[in-house]
C-alpha cells in the first residue's frame, strides 16, 4: 500500500482538525484512515505519515507532541508521539 504525500497530508490535518486544538491523534490513526484496519497494510504507511507529520510540524501547521510535551520538529522525531494542529493546549 502506497499513499501519496498529498493524501497523507490531507488526512493527517482533517484528523487533527476533527479532533479539536486540545486533543491529538495517534499517527496509525491516519494510516488506518488510509489503508483500512489491516495490520499488514497500514504498519507500512506509519514512515511516511511520521515523514509527513515532521514535514507539517516544520511548516507550523501540526504540534509534535512526546509525553504531552510539544517537540522541536528541526530535531526530528522518535518514539511514540501523537500529533495535533498547530496552537492547540497542552494535554494533561
Amino acid at each position: 500500500m502506497t499513499a501519496d504525500r498529498t493524501a497523507i497530508e490531507r488526512t493527517i490535518l482533517a484528523l487533527c482538525a476533527a479532533r479539536g486544538p486540545e486533543r491529538s491523534i495517534c499517527p496509525s490513526e491516519v494510516a488506518r484512515a488510509l489503508a483500512g484496519d489491516d495490520e499488514k497494510v497500514w504498519r507500512l504507511l506509519m514512515h511516511p505519515v511520521r515523514e509527513e507529520a515532521l514535514r507539517l510540524a516544520r511548516a507550523g501547521r501540526v504540534e509534535i507532541l512526546r509525553k504531552g510535551k510539544t517537540q522541536d520538529p528541526k530535531a526530528g522525531i522518535r518514539g511514540v508521539i501523537r500529533l495535533r494542529i498547530a496552537g492547540g493546549e497542552r494535554e494533561g
